[in-house]
C-alpha cells in the first residue's frame, strides 16, 4: 500500500511517502509556517519518487497532542487530501510516534514520553515495546509534571521535550526507575508510516470525515488567564 504521512504537531515538521516499498521523507525544525512547509515537503517527496499524489492509497497524520495550530494544520491538510483523492485516513498519536522513535533508536522496552505542553503542563503517556512495536500501557493525558510517575517497577527511558523543560521534577518522580533520558525525540512522519502499516493490516482505516484532532487539553483555545479559572 502506498502511504502518505504528515505531521505538523510540533516544531519538527515532517512528511513521508511509502511508495512501492520505498520510503521517502522530509523533516525540518520550525516554529511557524507549518502549512506552507508541509505542502512544499509533499511536493518534494512526489518529485523524488517520480510519481504524483494520485498513487496514494491512504493518508496517515499526526492527530495530536501538540501545538493547537499545528494539530489543526495537519488534520486539515490530511482531511483535504483524503476527500479530494477519496482515500481513507489513519490518525496517529504524536506520543505514540515519539515512543516508537525512541524504541527504534535507543533499543529500549519501557518508554515514558513527556512532551512540553506549555503553561506548566506536559502531554504524557507510558509505553512498552512488544515484538518491536510500542503499545500504550496507561492513557494519554495532560497534567503538571509532578503527576507523571512510573506505573511499574521497570527501568524507564524518559523521552521528549518535557524531560528537558522539567528535568529535575521528572527525574525525582522516577528516581531509581529511570535508566536514561533522551530529550530530542519528536514525532515524525516516517515513524508514523511504520505505525500506519499496523493499522492497515488490522483494517483500521477511517473515512476522511473522521480525521479528527486530539488536543487532550479541553480548553486549549482559551487564554492562559482563563484556564486558571
Amino acid at each position: 500500500m502506498n502511504i502518505l504521512a504528515l505531521d505538523t504537531c510540533t516544531e519538527s515538521c515532517s512528511a513521508a511517502l511509502l511508495y512501492e516499498g520505498k520510503l521517502f521523507e522530509r523533516v525540518e525544525m520550525t516554529q511557524r509556517g507549518h502549512s506552507d512547509l508541509i505542502l512544499g515537503m509533499m511536493d518534494e517527496l512526489f518529485k523524488q519518487a517520480k510519481t504524483t499524489i494520485s498513487v496514494i492509497d491512504t493518508v496517515a497524520f499526526g492527530r495530536g497532542p501538540g501545538s493547537f495550530t499545528g494539530v489543526r494544520v495537519g488534520v486539515g491538510v490530511a482531511q483535504g487530501i483524503a476527500f479530494a483523492r477519496d482515500v481513507p485516513v489513519i490518525p496517529i498519536s504524536t506520543l505514540h510516534a515519539v515512543a516508537q522513535d525512541a524504541a527504534d533508536k535507543l533499543d529500549c522496552d519501557h518508554i515514558a514520553v513527556a512532551m512540553d505542553a506549555r503553561m506548566g503542563e506536559i502531554y504524557c503517556a507510558s509505553y512498552q515495546r512488544k515484538n518491536g512495536i510500542v503499545e500504550l500501557i496507561d492513557s494519554e493525558r495532560v497534567c503538571p509534571p509532578e503527576q507523571f510517575k512510573p506505573n511499574t517497577e521497570q527501568q524507564w527511558v524518559g523521552v521528549g521535550t518535557g524531560w528537558g523543560e522539567y528535568d529535575t521534577i521528572l527525574r525525582n518522580n522516577f528516581t531509581d526507575n529511570l535508566a536514561d533520558v533522551a530529550v530530542k525525540h519528536y514525532p515524525n512522519a516516517s515513524v508514523m508510516i511504520k505505525l500506519a502499516n499496523i493499522e492497515v493490516d488490522a483494517g483500521r482505516l477511517l473515512p476522511a470525515e473522521q480525521a479528527l484532532p486530539v488536543y487532550l487539553r479541553d480548553n486549549v483555545a482559551k487564554k492562559k488567564a482563563e484556564q486558571k479559572k
